[in-house]
């Protein structure tokens, strides 16, 4: 009965956090990737600079204009860095 039981709590458990999962993600910004696809389209690693502009993009809710520079238009995406103190975003 015991072991009936504890399988029924693990069980349902499972299944709580399955439905709550996509719930409770956050939406990407289709804004963000717009932006970011216009920042990267000059990029030579296109993938990992979209990577990292949509998620500075999605904490700073900016991206700066332009492929290249003019970060001082968002100061936010301008201060990100790496934990080895290097700039995040692109």
């Amino acid at each position: 009965m015991k072991v009936l039981f504890a399988t029924l709590l693990v069980c349902s458990l499972l299944l709580c956090s399955s439905i709550l999962e996509p719930v409770m993600a956050q939406p990407r910004s289709p804004s963000c990737a717009g932006k970011c696809k216009a920042r990267c389209r000059k990029a030579a690693v296109w993938e990992r600079c979209f990577k990292y502009c949509r998620i500075c993009c999605e904490k700073c809710k900016c991206v700066p204009s332009g492929t290249y520079g003019n970060k001082h238009e968002c100061p936010c995406y301008r201060d990100m860095v790496t934990n080895k103190g290097k700039p995040k975003c692109p």
